[in-house]
C-alpha cells in the first residue's frame, strides 16, 4: 500500500453561502449543478440553501425554488417548503420527478 497524504478540502476565499448566492444571481440551477459549483455534496445544498433563504429575506431578496414535476402525470409540486426532491408522486406514484431548481432575486 502506498502512503498516501490525507485529502485537503480546497480552500475557500468567500463562504459557501456567499458562493451560493453568487453562483443564483446567474440564472437557475438543481441542487446538483450547485453542488458541482461550490464543491459541497447535495445533501448539503438543501441545508446551506435553507440558510440562504433566511440570510436574503433579512436583505429584501428572495430565494426562488421552481418547483419539482412528476414527469409521468405533470403534477407540479407548488405548496413544497422543502427543497429537496420529493420521492413519490402523490397524485400517480410515480417516482420520476424532476428536480427543483433554484435562483435568487
Amino acid at each position: 500500500m502506498k502512503d498516501r497524504e490525507p485529502s485537503r478540502p480546497r480552500e475557500r476565499q468567500i463562504t459557501v453561502g456567499r458562493e451560493l448566492v453568487k453562483v443564483l444571481e446567474q440564472g437557475v440551477f438543481t441542487a446538483r449543478e450547485l453542488s458541482q459549483e461550490v464543491h459541497i455534496s447535495e445533501k448539503q445544498v438543501a441545508e446551506r440553501l435553507e440558510k440562504v433563504r433566511r440570510t436574503l429575506r433579512g436583505k429584501g431578496r428572495k430565494l426562488v425554488v421552481i418547483p419539482s414535476e412528476c414527469r409521468k402525470c405533470g403534477f407540479v409540486f407548488a405548496k413544497r417548503d422543502r427543497l429537496t426532491r420529493p420521492g413519490k408522486c402523490p397524485v400517480c406514484g410515480g417516482e420520476s420527478i424532476s428536480d427543483p431548481g433554484f435562483s435568487v432575486q
